[in-house]
């Protein structure tokens, strides 16, 4: 790579780690611009004055980072629209992890398709610019759709292989806690047999979907953004037939996976789950195809309004908007879809109890989704379903599944709703 360059990344899991790590070793960067999104490791490349990243989803790298001053910024996107993002942006390289080639040259993206599939083809045919794939047996091979979705590079496209011995990142589900539990028993009163899921990032997502392996209820599809070790206990019980989807059944349907050692010794050669891209696979109108969808995602904070936070605290960029939006809306196109909008009633800010549903959002918060995509709002003391009623209703909804010691106060601001 030149001293002055671009580099376009994928998502997280889909991050050649080993190759971000040996460019951090060079102290020639005048100036490399970086586009990605969420890292999965802490890189010296970050500390040189020379580089910039921008990027699309906060992890707690990039807070870090942002916070000790480094040149990162945020770009607002969905997932959906990130390759168009990185289209606009036109980095000279491309880069990727992917298995090492099979026999007849063909190199598995493995735990990610997101949204840079268009950009590396379109990187590998132009002679301007570098596509560089980082290898690794670690990494399972996975499957895509057919001839237009492969899900797979050939050495022929590429411009450098650089092989590593590193293994995907690992996402550990955490202990239960009685909030988590609570929440998912609110939130299968939706969900019944035969529904299409999608479980959004996080520990009450991932504990819905192990509450549902471990329920009287089955015969699922998966329609989701992520495929989650959740999901794959969903799998491993029995629970998934996708028999009652609409355009794409007989297999789960997803555009990257993380989770734990488990989930991705289980994905490695397994028809069972089939990786799209992100336009493809965040489409509401794919979506809205499947029978009964029910998508399950997490907040951070909710006013009376019914409009949601989920990405950013008090005007700090926290994470990413992702596919959120994709698959609330996408999962409210029919009637009997259901989109389930899950947090702990509070959180516990300098020590001081505080509400996660408000009357009002903080002054400097920044919407997520707005207040008419909403379906349900599930904490640990109910579900509000928000559809179809007027402002005072939903603001008496929501002001019920607070915390007691919060509702009495939210429930004065209900009449100027």
């Amino acid at each position: 790579m030149r001293t002055v360059d671009s580099l376009s990344l994928p998502l997280g899991v889909g991050q050649p780690v080993g190759l971000i790590h040996a460019l951090g070793e060079r102290t020639d960067w005048e100036r490399l611009d970086i586009l990605g999104a969420m890292l999965v490791d802490f890189y010296s490349l970050f500390d040189h004055p020379g580089v910039f990243l921008k990027s699309m989803f906060f992890g707690p790298a990039e807070r870090i980072y942002r916070d000790f001053g480094r040149n990162i910024s945020f770009i607002p996107a969905d997932f959906r629209r990130f390759a168009r993002v990185a289209q606009r942006h036109n980095a000279r390289v491309v880069s990727t992890m992917a298995t090492p080639p099979d026999s007849d040259g063909w190199m598995s993206l493995s735990l990610h398709a997101g949204a840079n599939t268009a950009e590396l083809a379109e990187a590998a045919a132009d002679p301007d610019r570098l596509v560089i794939v980082e290898t690794s047996a670690a990494f399972p091979h996975t499957l895509g759709l057919d001839s237009h979705y492969e899900h797979r590079l050939h050495v022929d496209e590429v411009d450098v292989i650089c092989e590593s011995g590193r293994s995907p990142v690992v996402l550990e589900d955490g202990p239960v806690t009685e909030v988590e539990r609570a929440i998912a028993a609110h939130a299968q009163q939706f969900i019944r047999s035969g529904a299409t899921l999608q479980t959004g990032f996080g520990s009450i997502p991932s504990t819905i979907a192990t509450a549902l392996a471990e329920s009287d209820l089955g015969d699922f599809g998966v329609h989701s953004e992520m495929f989650t070790t959740g999901l794959y206990k969903l799998h491993q019980a029995g629970k998934v037939t996708n028999a009652r989807k609409g355009q794409f059944q007989g297999y789960s349907l997803a555009t990257f996976a993380a989770g734990t050692p488990d989930l991705y010794a289980w994905l490695d050669g397994n028809s069972e789950v089939r990786f799209a891209p992100v336009e493809l696979v965040n489409s509401p109108e794919h979506i809205a195809d499947n029978d009964h969808m029910v998508t399950i995602n997490g907040a951070i904070s909710v006013d009376l309004w019914g409009q949601v936070t989920a990405d950013s605290i008090a005007g700090h960029q926290f994470s990413g908007i992702g596919g959120h939006e994709d698959f609330v809306s996408g999962g409210g196109l029919q009637s009997d879809d259901r989109s389930l909008i899950c947090l702990p009633a509070t959180a516990s800010v300098g020590g001081e109890l505080v509400s996660r549903i408000v009357a009002q959002l903080d002054p400097m918060s920044i919407v997520t989704t707005p207040r008419h995509q909403i379906d349900v709002v599930i904490t640990e003391f109910g579900a509000a379903e928000l559809s179809g009623k007027t402002t005072q209703e939903r603001a008496a909804a929501l002001a019920g599944i607070a915390h007691p010691q919060f509702r009495d106060q939210l429930l004065e601001t209900v009449h100027i709703r």
